[in-house]
């Protein structure tokens, strides 16, 4: 992804599209590769252009969805994509207040808007008004060009990141990784811990839990895959609370393989490869000990079973 630096000044125009984009799963790539594709072909430059906070969390924050990616991990996706720019806008109550004929033209005027590419279920503008019909009148009076590009279908439905938040919450990792085209994941800060995993002979890292909006799979044991810097390794992890030791307070926290250094303050970007178990309450450290020694196994299995999934 390049700087979105000098787009007005290109006097070929731009290749744009609209959304929030949460997730960027199938639905989406389809989308980019399109806008992508067309500003190749016309030597035009491609342009997301898409929203932060999510709209929802602006005109009604009871019905805001937990995000599949916050701010930084949506990013980082948009980046390994083919576009030459992405522009966040900050949404704001006025701007959800502008019809879809004033949105466009902040696109003509910023952007040297030339085609406009939308996915098939799009609306913007107040009130989502600005659908296929509505913009492609506004095409022909203005001079833009407008595409709606299909659904891409799973199973007989449509992807949509509503379908890929439903697979999260109830566990199905499977599905949302295969909705996704990668497994999904988590970008988060390593603090320090009580250190339990320590004590029980599974050294664990910790991971913040700072941010309400981000949706996480139900609590359980997990087979997770882990980057940092310039490192990467298997590993285990628990999500939830730690009924044994009457610990109530949702944590998460992965004991790595073959890992021995310190990551107190780093970033640390996990994936979600297969679910192991629930959380359970043990009698006693020393069964939940056979327990982690179990799991321990069992997540090796599942990386192995599973080594050729995608992350990225």
């Amino acid at each position: 992804m390049k700087c979105n630096s000098g787009l007005a000044g290109n006097h070929r125009g731009t290749v744009i599209t609209v959304g929030t984009f949460d997730g960027v799963h199938l639905g989406h790539q389809r989308v980019l590769e399109e806008i992508a594709r067309r500003a190749r072909q016309a030597d035009r430059r491609s342009v997301l252009v898409t929203f932060e906070p999510h709209p929802l969390e602006i005109v009604n924050p009871q019905a805001a969805p937990k995000l599949l990616t916050l701010g930084q991990e949506r990013r980082e996706i948009l980046a390994q994509s083919e576009l030459d720019a992405v522009v966040f806008i900050q949404f704001t109550r006025e701007l959800s207040q502008r019809s879809p004929e004033e949105f466009i033209r902040l696109l003509l005027q910023r952007f040297n808007l030339k085609e406009l590419v939308i996915g098939y279920d799009h609306g913007f503008g107040k009130g989502r008004a600005g659908d296929a019909q509505l913009l492609q009148q506004l095409g022909s009076r203005l001079g833009f060009a407008v595409d709606v590009v299909d659904e891409v279908d799973f199973e007989q439905r449509p992807v949509s990141s509503t379908l890929v938040r439903r697979a999260v919450a109830g566990g199905d990792l499977d599905t949302a990784r295969k909705l996704l085209g990668r497994a999904y994941s988590m970008t988060a800060a390593v603090v320090r811990g009580v250190g339990r995993g320590r004590s029980l002979g599974f050294r664990t890292i910790n991971l913040a839990l700072d941010n309400p909006r981000k949706l996480l799979p139900p609590d359980g044991v997990y087979a997770v895959r882990v980057e940092w810097a310039r490192s990467a390794s298997g590993g285990m992890m628990h999500l939830g609370p730690r009924p044994t030791f009457s610990e109530n307070v949702r944590s998460l926290e992965i004991h790595l393989f073959d890992w021995e250094g310190e990551l107190y303050g780093h970033q640390v970007k996990m994936w979600w490869v297969k679910r192991l178990r629930d959380v359970r309450r043990f009698s006693s450290p020393h069964e939940l000990q056979e327990q982690l020694a179990a799991d321990l196994t069992n997540a090796k299995v599942a990386l192995t079973r599973n080594a050729g999934f995608s992350n990225h």
